[in-house]
C-alpha cells in the first residue's frame, strides 16, 4: 500500500508491532466494555461471580494503557496477553515463586532441532524456487503439487523457533504465572477458583507455596500442530493466543449462523495485512471444516486398524490442506498467488469437493445399511 503512493516500504519489525498493537488496543476497549457490562449486574451476582469480576475486571488510566500497549513483552512477536494478565503481572506476587527458569530451559529445549531443521530445508527447498520460470517449465505437475510440503514443513519451523522464543522472554520476565488450580488456558488466564486466587494473591506465605504454570502465554504447541490428527484439533495448536482472542472478540460476538466461522477468518486476514494471499489462504480454511466433519463422522464407528486408517487420512488430509493454504500465504501477492494454484489446477479445492461429495455418499450407504439390518 505504501509503495502505490510512493512511499518507501516500511521495515518488517514495524509491521509485526502494529499487528500487536491492534490486538492489545481492540483486546482492551472489549475488556474496558465486559467489566462495565459486569459491574452494572453485580448486584444480582453470587460470590463466587462477584469473585470472578474482581479477577478479571480492568480500570486502566491512560499511562496505564501506554505502558500496556508498547509493553517490550511480545512487542513484535507475540504471545498476545490481555491487559489483565500485564496488571496481574505488575501487582500480583506470582512471579516471584513461578519456576520461570525451569519453565523457560523447558521451552527452549527443542528450539536448537528447529532451527536446524528450517536451515537445512529453507537451503533446500527454498521459497523463490516456486515463483521461477524453470519451476514452472521444468518441473511436472506432480512435483508442483509435493513442493508445498517441504514449503509448510519450512513455514512451520520458522514460526516454531519465534513463537516458542517469544514464550520465554515471557517466562523469563514471569509475565502471565499463575496458580495450577485456577487451571489458566490460553490467552484468557485463571478459569476457576477465583476467590482462592484473590486470597492467595494478597498473601506471600500462601502464593510461595502454590504450584505455578504459565498456560497463560502458551501460544504454540508445536506437537500437537504436526500430529494431531484433524485440521480443527491442528489449528487449535497453532497461535492459540491470538485463536483467544479471536474467539473472544469476533466468533462469540457474531450471531451463530455458518458464515461465523469464514467471518472471523476474514477478520484475521485483514489483521494480517493488505495482501490478498492472506485472504486466499485464510478464508479458505471454512472449506475444509465441512469436509473434515464428514470423515470424522465416518471414523466415529469404526474400531482397531480401520480407526488408524481413517486417523492417518484425516491427518493426511489435514497437513496437505495447511499445505495448500500456506504456499499463497507465503506468496502474498495476487498474480504469484493465482499463478502458482492454477498451475496445479486448483488441486486443494477440486480434492475437497470430490472428498466431501464422497464421504456424503459413504455416510448414506452406511444409514441405508444400517436401515436394512435393522428390518432384517
Amino acid at each position: 500500500m505504501t509503495e502505490y503512493f510512493g512511499i518507501p516500504y516500511p521495515p518488517a519489525h514495524t509491521n509485526l508491532i502494529q499487528m500487536m498493537v491492534t490486538l492489545k488496543v481492540v483486546g482492551l476497549a472489549f475488556e474496558v466494555h465486559n467489566t462495565a457490562a459486569a459491574e452494572r449486574k453485580k448486584g444480582q451476582d453470587c460470590n463466587a461471580a462477584i469473585a470472578e469480576l474482581e479477577t478479571t475486571e480492568v480500570h486502566p488510566s491512560f499511562l496505564d494503557i501506554f505502558h500496556y500497549t508498547f509493553c517490550y513483552i511480545g512487542i513484535m512477536t507475540g504471545p498476545y496477553y490481555t491487559y489483565r494478565t500485564y496488571h496481574d503481572w505488575l501487582t500480583y506476587p506470582f512471579m516471584s515463586y513461578a519456576p520461570c527458569k525451569d519453565a523457560t530451559i523447558q521451552k527452549m529445549k527443542y528450539v536448537p532441532m528447529f532451527a536446524i531443521f528450517f536451515l537445512i530445508a529453507s537451503a533446500v527447498f527454498p521459497l523463490q524456487y516456486a515463483v521461477s520460470e524453470e519451476f514452472y517449465s521444468e518441473r511436472s505437475l506432480f512435483y508442483r503439487i509435493w513442493y508445498i510440503t517441504p514449503t509448510f514443513f519450512i513455514f512451520r519451523m520458522r514460526l516454531y523457533v519465534g513463537m516458542v522464543l517469544s514464550e520465554c522472554v515471557c517466562t523469563m520476565a514471569g509475565l502471565g504465572a499463575y496458580p495450577e488450580f485456577t487451571e489458566p488456558s490460553a490467552g484468557h488466564g485463571p478459569t476457576k477458583e477465583f476467590t482462592k486466587l484473590i486470597e492467595i494473591a494478597s498473601n506471600h506465605l500462601l502464593a510461595k507455596k502454590e504450584k505455578y504454570n504459565f498456560e497463560t502465554i502458551h501460544n504454540i504447541d508445536p506437537y500437537g500442530s504436526d500430529f494431531v490428527p484433524t485440521f480443527r484439533g491442528g489449528m487449535k495448536c497453532w497461535n492459540m493466543c491470538i485463536q483467544y482472542w479471536l474467539a473472544v472478540n469476533v466468533y462469540k460476538r457474531l450471531p451463530r449462523n455458518q458464515f461465523r466461522a469464514l467471518i472471523t477468518m476474514t477478520v484475521s486476514a485483514i489483521w494480517h495485512g493488505v495482501y490478498l494471499g492472506y485472504y486466499l489462504c485464510l478464508m479458505s480454511a471454512p472449506m475444509y471444516l465441512p469436509v473434515e466433519d464428514v470423515y470424522v463422522k465416518i471414523r466415529k464407528d469404526t474400531t482397531g486398524w480401520e480407526a488408524k486408517a481413517w486417523d492417518f487420512f484425516l491427518w493426511f488430509f489435514k497437513m496437505q490442506a495447511f499445505s495448500y493454504m500456506a504456499i499463497v500465504f507465503l506468496l502474498l501477492r495476487i498474480d504469484l498467488t493465482i499463478k502458482f494454484w492454477s498451475s496445479i489446477y486448483f488441486a486443494g479445492h477440486v480434492v475437497a469437493i470430490i472428498l466431501f461429495v464422497l464421504g456424503k455418499f459413504i455416510l448414506k450407504s452406511r444409514k441405508k445399511n444400517k436401515h436394512v439390518s435393522k428390518t432384517e
